[in-house]
């Protein structure tokens, strides 16, 4: 339970129980508290960890994208966002699957991630990232409608803190 939220409980049923407040002894403390904890719900602590990466198109310099992944350990759910860097609007990515390769057993191991692009409550493309270890080869972005792919590439020189993204 966060302390803000234990505060405001704690307030709350001492506001509520006034009358009683010079007849609380240790063992009415041990009570109040007992029941406090059972009023008052448990805030489960998770932590949220966001990524930032900047990616260039190969072909066209003047297409540049941040994508950014969120992961919340707690609920194990995950999510992303692409946003160009022309546009004042980040698309919503839903995960859709991740395929693992051994290509050297000595070696970490290759992942395709891919996220299903959701633009405007339709399924519109999908961005597909592979990756082994700490290594991004690149991202390419399949627009369902025309079926045309993108290639990216990572621009690993961009410093990119999940605070203010891809300073394009």
């Amino acid at each position: 339970m966060s302390f803000r939220l234990f505060l405001r409980c704690a307030n709350a049923f001492s506001v509520a129980h006034e009358p009683l407040k010079g007849m609380i002894g240790l063992k009415s403390f041990s009570l109040f508290f007992v029941a406090l904890l059972l009023i008052c719900p448990m805030a489960a602590h998770s932590e949220v960890t966001t990524e930032v990466y900047c990616f260039r198109s190969q072909k066209d310099k003047d297409i540049n994208f941040e994508f950014r992944s969120y992961y919340d350990s707690g609920s194990k759910w995950s999510g992303a966002s692409v946003k160009y860097s022309k546009s004042k609007e980040a698309i919503s990515l839903v995960y859709k699957d991740s395929e693992e390769k051994v290509l050297d057993p000595s070696r970490p191991s290759q992942f395709t991630t891919r996220w299903v692009e959701v633009s405007e409550g339709s399924v519109t493309g999908d961005y597909g990232m592979v990756s082994q270890g700490a290594l991004i080869y690149g991202m390419v972005y399949t627009n369902y409608k025309s079926g045309k792919k993108s290639v990216f590439e990572q621009d690993s020189n961009m410093d990119s803190p999940p605070e203010t993204g891809c300073q394009w």
